[in-house]
């Protein structure tokens, strides 16, 4: 598929993994639609990409939304003709273990709420549902082809204190094999889909945390440091370009050991 002249939505756009795709895609020639929940994000982003000669816009939208998620993909397709890569980024994470215990007693003190662990259901898994939805049944009724992704993690295989966003990233990175598989029953070969699981990112939020544990997360990559999210980016941009990506999650981490004991 050729980048240049095509369209991509990308949510949660206005910042971290999802701005550095908005970003890269736009050099390559991509109209860039930001959906996002921040005004003020959205607004900087499309400023610079328009500054430096790109394509974009932007709306708010809140992926779990029908129809501002249904409005988000017409806005798109109205501005620019078409959609052709959707990139849904917008993730929450509320951590917390099942149950917590007192040192003292060991009687437990805490529990992870019900509405802790549907919020990043909400978000995660229902918001990139209804995204990936209102995109594909645009551009089959409109013979738009392309590529959908879904944005795992690798703590797809489990991550302690991260019940809920687990098994947010886990189910996300099976959703490429059983949607093709619905797409090729019905004789839709037009559209691909596949997911990207990050290792540990280098966002803002990544680099501020206690440095005494993200030295021990880094211990653990082969690499021997963070990925940035332009990484990811350029992944994103070369599993979109090339047709033989299908049905599949890529895995950009740096050679990320899981379950290793860094020493």
């Amino acid at each position: 598929m050729k980048l240049k002249g095509s369209t991509a939505v990308i949510t949660g756009g206005a910042s971290g993994i999802g701005e550095a795709i908005a970003r890269r895609l736009a050099k390559d020639g991509v109209a860039v639609v930001i959906g996002d929940m921040n005004q003020e994000g959205i607004d900087r982003v499309v400023a610079d990409i328009r500054a430096a000669g790109g394509k974009a816009a932007g709306k708010t939208a809140n992926v779990t939304s029908d129809e501002e998620m249904g409005a988000l993909m017409d806005f798109a397709a109205k501005e620019f003709g078409s959609i052709n890569i959707v990139v849904p980024c917008a993730g929450i994470i509320k951590d917390g273990l099942m149950i917590s215990t007192d040192k003292e007693t060991g009687k437990v003190k805490k529990a992870l709420s019900t509405a802790d662990f549907r919020a990043v259901l909400e978000v995660n898994l229902v918001g990139t549902f209804v995204t990936l939805r209102e995109a594909a049944r645009r551009m089959i009724d409109s013979g738009w082809k392309g590529c959908l992704w879904t944005v795992s993690s690798i703590q797809k295989e489990g991550g302690v204190g991260q019940l809920n966003y687990s098994s947010t990233k886990a189910a996300v990175a099976l959703w490429p094999k059983i949607l093709v598989g619905e797409f090729h029953m019905k004789g839709i070969t037009g559209i691909r889909v596949n997911s990207i699981a990050p290792g540990y990112v280098g966002t803002p939020m990544v680099k501020g945390m206690d440095q005494g544990a993200l030295a021990n997360i880094v211990k653990g990559v082969n690499l021997g440091r963070l990925i940035e999210p332009e990484e990811i980016a350029d992944a994103i941009a070369w599993g979109s370009a090339n047709d033989a990506v299908n049905a599949t999650c890529l895995e950009v981490t740096g050679g990320m050991i899981t379950g290793m004991i860094a020493k």
